[in-house]
């Protein structure tokens, strides 16, 4: 076959009749037709996939936030456990998230994000709907262990499809709206919870939170199918992760101990009703994220990271320093501005620093600061709550949100490092 290159060459060059024609895609005003298998425009973020992945992430956690007023309080009052057991199984699916989370990641990055967004979804839907049987505090314990493994999958899908969609230079910005969803399940979520709890009794919250895992999982087949890679070393930990999710496991610990205890701890101040407060909470994380979605991008992932940890370590005090109504309030604002810059700010910075084909392990690793956050965290606290009071366990959770800061500044010079060494 003679080539547009070759043609000079050839026999009859420059005669029109033989003439080979002129390679249409030199011309500048060529335009190559559509590729339906070609990924979508990177300039823009919205898309079909965006938009299915964000709804099965907010039905997933709508049934999550359904648990968060009501778990603690069916494990006390129907199980007779303690604030040790209480923080046991509020935590104990984060166990076996945390032990997953490499190999969902792995799984990701070879097999597709969106078989983990279905899979995930659907085992934590059947095993909420098994709540409906369980008798006793080990049983739970098991049954929040299975739902963990559904966390593990979900998780990691949704949020590496997110990211793999997302321009370069608007992750955090994704990150933002993306979290719209989760915000807008945990803000929601416990209103419904503790209706359906005062109407119809603990059951009801469980099978309306397992059927919530079922419809994310019909929602999780709009996950885009993005072409597999050539599958990379496995990392159980992947370093460019470790750091930012150091700080995000100590700027989440006040949030943990409020959503762990804050409904036992209401009652103590005249707050018989904590829902408002999960949902105040909401709320404003939700106008946060959505009216400052650019921050993270704009203000780099330092200085944001910083000032989310500054003012989480403020909620914590406030909580264990103002014993009252208006403390609580206040937390919630402090809580809600925090949290809504830590998660984008991080997670950016962890994407941003992974080529795309590690991509769904660095999430995977970034994503063990959630299980530990929920998983150690509840005992942990539960355990200063034993010894001394909720105040306290508040206090320290500050304390070491406030000690976070100091993370931030090793951690962006070891990127800073790692950057420099690929560029050279």
């Amino acid at each position: 076959m003679t080539t547009p290159a070759d043609a000079s060459a050839a026999p009859g060059a420059g005669d029109p009749e033989f003439d080979v024609p002129e390679d249409p895609t030199a011309s500048e005003n060529f335009t190559a037709p559509e590729d339906p298998t070609a990924p979508e425009d990177r300039g823009s973020l919205f898309s079909v996939g965006f938009a299915m992945v964000t709804l099965a992430t907010f039905a997933y956690f709508l049934a999550l936030g359904a648990l968060l007023p009501t778990l603690p309080l069916y494990v006390e009052d129907e199980l007779g456990g303690s604030s040790v057991a209480v923080g046991v199984v509020v935590g104990s699916f984060a166990i076996s998230a945390a032990l997953l989370r490499p190999f969902a990641g792995r799984i990701g990055d070879t097999r597709g994000r969106r078989v983990l967004v279905i899979g995930g979804s659907l085992v934590m839907g059947l095993s909420v709907l098994a709540y409906t049987v369980v008798t006793n505090v080990v049983g739970l314990v098991l049954l929040r262990l299975l739902t963990g493994a559904g966390e593990a999958a979900m998780w990691v899908g949704a949020a590496t499809a997110i990211q793999d969609m997302a321009p370069d230079d608007r992750r955090g910005e994704a990150a933002s709206y993306f979290s719209v969803s989760l915000y807008a399940g945990l803000a929601f979520g416990p209103l419904i919870g503790e209706t359906l709890r005062d109407s119809s009794g603990f059951h009801a919250v469980w099978i309306f939170a397992g059927c919530c895992g079922l419809v994310a999982c019909l929602f999780g087949w709009g996950t885009p199918r993005d072409v597999r890679r050539e599958p990379q070393p496995f990392r159980l930990l992947h370093p460019a992760a470790v750091g930012p999710g150091s700080i995000l496991l100590l700027g989440m610990l006040p949030f943990i101990g409020f959503a762990t205890f804050i409904a036992l701890y209401g009652p103590e101040v005249g707050v018989d009703d904590v829902a408002p407060l999960l949902l105040g909470y909401g709320i404003l994380v939700l106008a946060i994220r959505v009216v400052g979605a650019k921050l993270p991008d704009r203000l780099g992932w330092t200085r944001a990271s910083s000032a989310a940890l500054a003012v989480l370590a403020v909620g914590g005090l406030v909580l264990g320093l103002w014993h009252g109504v208006g403390g609580i309030w206040l937390a919630v604002v402090a809580l809600a501005i925090g949290m809504s810059l830590l998660f984008p700010a991080l997670f950016s910075a962890t994407v941003a620093s992974v080529p795309e084909t590690e991509r769904g392990q660095a999430v995977g690793t970034f994503s063990l600061a959630f299980d530990l956050a929920n998983g150690l965290g509840p005992a942990l606290l539960g355990i200063i709550v034993a010894l001394g009071s909720y105040q306290v366990a508040f206090a320290v959770a500050g304390l070491a949100a406030a000690a976070g800061l100091g993370l931030v500044g090793p951690v962006a010079r070891r990127a800073a490092r790692h950057e420099a060494a690929a560029v050279g």
